[in-house]
C-alpha cells in the first residue's frame, strides 16, 4: 500500500511512547465495539486487519477481491477508547456507503474530503480523532512552531479551508459536500502533497481509485452480504447500539433487491447515446487491410434535463443529480432547462464535466409538463432524449415522440401512470444518499 500523502504531523501528533506502540493490540477495542456497537462490530468482523507503518493513520482498502483495514500502531496507540470507537465506525461507514466503489468520484482528493464530512456528521464529535473533518468545526489553530515552518501561502490556504469547513452545515450527503467544496478545490489539491499547512485527515483513502470494475462489483457484493448479515442479526436480537431508528430503516432499504435509481439513470443515458463513425488510418480495415482506412466509433448523446422549479425539488436533490451526471458528462452533453408553467429557455445552461453549478431558483410558478413536452418535441433535432426532474404534481402530458425519463424527487410520486415507453426513476432518501 502506497504511503498516504497527508501532512498528519499538522493535525495528529503521536502521543504514545515507543513501548506503548510496541505493545499496542487492536483486539481489545474490537471486543469493546462488540459490546457497545454490535452493528458496526458485525461489519468489522468481515474486514481483515493489517498492522503497518506504510500509512500514517488508518484506512480501509478494497483490493483484489478482499477488504482490509490498515492501521499504524503509532497512530492507534495515541487514541483513547472513544476516538478508537469513532474511527472504527468511520471506516465501516465508508464501506457500507460504497465510497470506495460505485460512488467514487474525481477529483479523488475532493471526494475524500466530501465523504469524511458526510460520515463525521453521523459520529459524535467526542468520538472523532484529532484531525477528523467535521462540518461546522474549524481546524485546530496552528501553533507557533508550525507557522515558523510555513510560508504565507500555506498559512492562507490552511485558514481558507478552515473557514470553509466551519461554514458548512451538518447532515448533508457526500455529493452535496462534493459540490460545495468545488470553490476551494485548488486549495485542497495543493494541500494533498503532504507539505506543511495541509489540514490532513483522520484516516487514509489511499488505493481507492485502483480497483477494476470487476473488483468493484465483487467488493460491493461482499460488503452488501456483510451488511445484510449485520442488519438481520441486529433485527433479530434488537441490539443496534447507537444506530438511530431512521438509519436502521435506511440500512434495511439498502439490502433490498430493488434497483437503485442511479443504475436506472445510467441505463437511460447509456441507451440514449448514438454511435458516430469516422475513418482513421490508425485502425486497420478488417476487410481491406492497409488499403482502406479503418473505422473509429465514438458514442455521444445530448440529453435535455428539464428541472421543475417548484419548492419540493430542493437543493439536496439537485446536488445528488449533479453528482451523478458529472460522471457521465465525458460522453454525454447535458442541457439543464428550468420550467414551471412555461419553459425558461433563457436560463438554460450546458453542463460541463467537473464544473459546479449551484442550484438556483429561476422561477416559482405552477407546473406544466405539457409545456416541457411541447418544447422537447420542437427540439427533437437537437436532443437525443430528455429527463424531467420533478415532484410529479402536474397533469399527464401524453406520449412523447422522443425518449423520455421522469426523475421523481424523494418522498414524491408521479400523479399519473407514466406513458408507455417512458422510464420512471424514483430518487429515494437512503443511507447512500444521506452520507
Amino acid at each position: 500500500m502506497a504511503e498516504h500523502g497527508t501532512a498528519t504531523d499538522i493535525v495528529q501528533k503521536v502521543t504514545a511512547s515507543q513501548a506503548e506502540i510496541d505493545a499496542y493490540r487492536i483486539d481489545p477495542h474490537l471486543v469493546n465495539l462488540l459490546w457497545s456497537e454490535p452493528f458496526y462490530a458485525a461489519i468489522m468482523r468481515e474486514i481483515t486487519k493489517i498492522r503497518t507503518n506504510d500509512i500514517p493513520t488508518a484506512g480501509v482498502l478494497a483490493k483484489e477481491g478482499s477488504v482490509s483495514m490498515w492501521f499504524n500502531p503509532g497512530f492507534m496507540a495515541g487514541l483513547n477508547k472513544d476516538t478508537t470507537r469513532g474511527l472504527l465506525k468511520h471506516e465501516c461507514l465508508h464501506l457500507i456507503l460504497e465510497h470506495t466503489t460505485s460512488r467514487r468520484k474525481d477529483p479523488h482528493v475532493l471526494w475524500n474530503w466530501a465523504t469524511d464530512l458526510a460520515i463525521n456528521s453521523m459520529i459524535p464529535e467526542i468520538e472523532l480523532p484529532e484531525g477528523g473533518l467535521r462540518p461546522g468545526s474549524a481546524f485546530k489553530a496552528l501553533e507557533a512552531e508550525q507557522i515558523e515552518k510555513m510560508d504565507q501561502k500555506s498559512i492562507d490556504r490552511y485558514n481558507t479551508l478552515s473557514a470553509k469547513i466551519a461554514g458548512l452545515p451538518l447532515g448533508k450527503s457526500s455529493e452535496w459536500y462534493f459540490g460545495e467544496l468545488q470553490d476551494v478545490a485548488d486549495e485542497i489539491e495543493q494541500g494533498a502533497g503532504g507539505e506543511a499547512g495541509s489540514p490532513g485527515g483522520m484516516d487514509s483513502h489511499e488505493g481507492w481509485g485502483e480497483m477494476s470494475d470487476e473488483d468493484k462489483e465483487l467488493i460491493k457484493g461482499k460488503v452488501k452480504q456483510a451488511l445484510a448479515d449485520a442488519v438481520n442479526k441486529c433485527d433479530s436480537n434488537g441490539q443496534w447500539g447507537s444506530v438511530s431508528s431512521e438509519m436502521r430503516g435506511q440500512l434495511r432499504e439498502m439490502i433490498s433487491t430493488e434497483v437503485d435509481w442511479r443504475a436506472l439513470l445510467r441505463n437511460f443515458v447509456g441507451r440514449s447515446q448514438r454511435a458516430n463513425k469516422s475513418s482513421t488510418m490508425k485502425r486497420i480495415n478488417r476487410k481491406y487491410p492497409y488499403i482502406h482506412p479503418g473505422r473509429k466509433i465514438g458514442h455521444t448523446a445530448n440529453v435535455a434535463v428539464y428541472v421543475d422549479m417548484s419548492g419540493s425539488v430542493d437543493d439536496e436533490a439537485l446536488s445528488l443529480l449533479y453528482a451523478e451526471l458529472n460522471g457521465m458528462a465525458k460522453k454525454t452533453t447535458f442541457t439543464f432547462i428550468p420550467f414551471d408553467s412555461d419553459v425558461d429557455e433563457e436560463s438554460s445552461f450546458v453542463w460541463k464535466r467537473g464544473q459546479k453549478k449551484p442550484p438556483v431558483r429561476f422561477r416559482c410558478g405552477g407546473t406544466s409538463f405539457k409545456a416541457v413536452a411541447k418544447h422537447a418535441d420542437k427540439n427533437r433535432g437537437k436532443f437525443d432524449a430528455y429527463l424531467i426532474m420533478t415532484d410529479g404534481e402536474a397533469s399527464d402530458p401524453g406520449p412523447s415522440r422522443m425518449r423520455r425519463g421522469w426523475i421523481i424527487v424523494p418522498g414524491r410520486e408521479l400523479m399519473f401512470t407514466k406513458p408507455k415507453g417512458d422510464i420512471l426513476i424514483k430518487m429515494k432518501k437512503r443511507a447512500a444518499q444521506a452520507a
